[in-house]
């Protein structure tokens, strides 16, 4: 397949590096020529461009993955082609793409990138759509060579899957980024939560996150909960009363 990536943030760049050992990148756009110019370097692409009217009309597939709200405008400003055009989003809707483009669905990789860390792309759940059965079947190929998890899903699942990802990625993180402050003002390093995030995420194999959840709130241990609450202040305060409720909720409901 010959395939034109558009955009060299996060996840293209692992998605195109991915892609580079079994199809052929024909170009590489980015609305920063340097970022362009690195990921063509990387994935031994010969072209890069800045410039949206300047996308190759020759490819096979064309492949967006820029910001949710730059979508809609890159679709606009590129020359139009028949070939299959997908985006990576999990909150964008397939419609973006109605009216513009003849072919064309999503190509959703439910995974944390940062261009600095490696990731096993085989490994990487992918979640597939396509306009038409025959489309979401190339998608899904597509998919399926870069891979082992591959499952289909619309719109609104996707929607559902990235709130859930946010949810364990990017508040779990958000947490570890407190559970970090904390530590800082005791004069500890992060590290010395690593084991125990370990095992957390471990239990997970054998156990539903509401069966693994241990704690204060989910021993409704008031005592210590009001302890904890009287020794934070601002954001790491409100945060944990708010959490802590949510745990009691969840695990006391009321007749």
């Amino acid at each position: 397949m010959r395939v034109s990536m558009i955009g060299a943030g996060n996840v293209a760049t692992h998605l195109a590096k991915a892609l580079a050992g079994k199809h052929e990148i024909v170009q590489v756009f980015s609305r920063s020529m340097a970022n362009a110019e690195t990921l063509a370097r990387a994935t031994g692409c010969p072209c890069a461009t800045n410039v949206p009217s300047r996308i190759t009309a020759d490819a096979d597939f064309y492949i967006i993955s820029v910001k949710d709200d730059a979508i809609a405008s890159v679709i606009e400003q590129a020359p139009a082609s028949n070939a299959l055009w997908v985006h990576t989003s999990g909150s964008v809707p397939m419609s973006v793409f109605q009216g513009r483009r003849s072919r064309y669905g999503v190509l959703y990789p439910m995974q944390s990138f940062s261009k600095q860390v490696e990731v096993d792309f085989a490994s990487v759940p992918l979640f597939v759509e396509g306009c038409d059965d025959a489309t979401a079947a190339q998608v899904t190929a597509l998919a399926q060579s870069l891979s082992r998890s591959v499952f289909p899903a619309d719109s609104d699942t996707r929607r559902r899957l990235h709130i859930a990802a946010v949810f364990a990625c990017n508040f779990a993180n958000h947490m570890w980024a407190l559970a970090d402050d904390v530590l800082r003002d005791a004069g500890l390093p992060f590290s010395v939560m690593l084991p125990l995030i370990r095992s957390t995420v471990d239990k997970l194999a054998a156990l539903s996150p509401a069966e693994s959840q241990t704690g204060p709130a989910r021993r409704l241990d008031y005592a210590v909960i009001q302890k904890h609450l009287a020794m934070l202040t601002g954001d790491c305060h409100s945060v944990y009363d708010s959490i802590t409720q949510s745990i009691i909720k969840k695990h006391n409901p009321r007749p």
